[in-house]
């Protein structure tokens, strides 16, 4: 590309630290300015931060610009699901098919990878500690603040990128222009990070390569293992009513509640309480909006244009994945009309940001509600089932958004029909050997073959 731009991305973390990556192989220079200072070198409180679940569409993107492997250094495999009920008993369901996981990776580990790989790239520079504090979208001038001297400069780039969040500067501005839609919706649920640390030898407490769940219909609990041999847990937890986050006052509050519901997992954290109260509780918020962009000058990417709550684990592989295909429309971009290219990218990616958020909220019912009760485990075994006899024809929802690139609105609708059909196939199913029942097989048969319910996907174009 012979028209080189100078760009500007607001936030340098996930999104923001790969993009630059990429938009630096098209020939453009990039400045990325962040808030917060290098984490590489200042210790940054934690407390906040969930650890991500990375996977095909994730891998996508880092394999695309030749990092896989690099990432791969700071990641764990999860194979499986891990249910713990309130006896300590578990029970256990794949993610997959064998040898299909998703990877556990600290949020700050790979940032900070992320980081490392880029900054050598001459036409790749950080500027830490610069706080965004007004976007004046007509001219494409940011004002910034130096966090340490009070400073204040001004950047008026070619380009404008706001990859900074949920509570974005960038779209800030562009709220308060003619036409711009946003709404926002929080969960009446807040989150706080706790820890299992490893043992005195550095290993793993519980089994390793999985995710861990504490089920309890109105709350849970997870965990991720992480490389040093410690696990991040998080409650998710309602701010209010009888066993919530306004209930617990003290340390006895919490060791009587903890006890009573996730009595397993009590001994093996002996920072719990000093953590608990430590910790801050943080907010679960989904954002929709549109448009993305302004005048073909600036364009809001990963959750500055669509955050979701954690629950299918894709916030992230989705800001990740629009970076994939902005790659994929730049290819064939002629450089001259950047309005034409943000205009089409917005009008692609909307549904299938809006699809991903309304399947978080629906994950976090079945993790939190469904996840270890009887019925539910045999319905995902009777999917696998189904899926093994008509390979072509049936990927379930969960596969569908983890381990492939069908879009998310594809899979939220092919997944609504095939919640139909399983409701019509379980009322013949009382153990996993009725799956081969004649009128099990009819009804499969019918439903699948005969009106092809499950319609075959054709790509867009980019």
């Amino acid at each position: 590309m012979t028209d080189k731009k100078n760009i500007a991305i607001m936030g340098a973390g996930l999104v923001g630290s790969l993009l630059s990556l990429y938009l630096a192989k098209h020939g453009h220079k990039v400045d990325l300015y962040e808030r917060r200072p290098d984490l590489r070198t200042t210790s940054i409180d934690g407390g906040r931060s969930i650890n991500l679940a990375l996977s095909d569409r994730g891998w996508r993107a880092l394999k695309g610009i030749g990092i896989e492997e690099e990432v791969r250094k700071v990641s764990i495999p999860m194979y499986r699901r891990v249910m713990h009920d309130e006896q300590g008993n578990l029970t256990f369901q794949p993610y997959g098919k064998e040898g299909q996981a998703i990877y556990s990776v600290s949020r700050g580990g790979l940032n900070m990878a992320l980081m490392n790989l880029s900054e050598p790239n001459p036409d790749i520079t950080y500027h830490f500690s610069r706080q965004a504090i007004d976007v004046n979208l007509p001219t494409n001038e940011v004002q910034l603040r130096h966090i340490e001297t009070g400073k204040i400069e001004t950047v008026q780039p070619d380009l404008l990128f706001g990859a900074d969040g949920a509570f974005s500067v960038v779209r800030g501005a562009m709220q308060k222009t003619e036409r711009f839609n946003y709404e926002q919706h929080y969960l009446e649920y807040g989150y706080k990070e706790l820890t299992i640390p490893a043992t005195a030898s550095g290993d793993w407490t519980i089994e390793k390569n999985a995710l861990h769940i504490w089920p309890r219909g109105n709350y849970m609990m997870i965990a991720l293992p992480n490389i040093d041999g410690s696990f991040t847990c998080t409650l998710f937890f309602p701010y209010e009513g009888k066993h919530s986050f306004s209930t617990i006052k003290n340390e006895n509050d919490l060791l009587s509640f903890f006890r009573e519901v996730f009595p397993d997992a009590v001994p093996l954290m002996p920072g719990l309480a000093a953590e608990y109260f430590g910790n801050p509780v943080g907010s679960l918020v989904t954002i929709k909006c549109f448009p993305w962009s302004y005048k073909g000058t600036s364009l809001l990417i990963g959750d500055a244009s669509h955050a979701v709550v954690p629950f299918y684990g894709q916030g992230m592989n989705a800001g990740f994945e629009d970076i994939t295909v902005l790659d994929q429309m730049l290819d064939s971009f002629d450089g001259e009309d950047w309005q034409v290219l943000f205009e089409r990218f917005e009008h692609r990616r909307k549904p299938d940001a809006d699809a991903i958020a309304d399947l978080a909220v629906l994950n976090f019912i079945e993790m939190r509600d469904k996840v270890a009760k009887p019925r539910f485990l045999l319905r995902k075994k009777i999917e696998r089932r189904i899926s093994e006899q008509y390979p072509d024809k049936w990927i379930p929802l969960y596969s569908m958004v983890t381990f492939t690139d069908l879009p998310y609105s594809y899979a939220l609708e092919t997944g609504q029909m095939q919640d139909k059909i399983m409701k019509r196939v379980m009322k013949h199913i009382r153990t996993l050997d009725d799956y081969d029942k004649p009128e099990v097989q009819q009804l499969l048969e019918k439903q699948l073959v005969q009106k092809e319910r499950l319609k075959k996907y054709v790509p867009q174009e980019a």
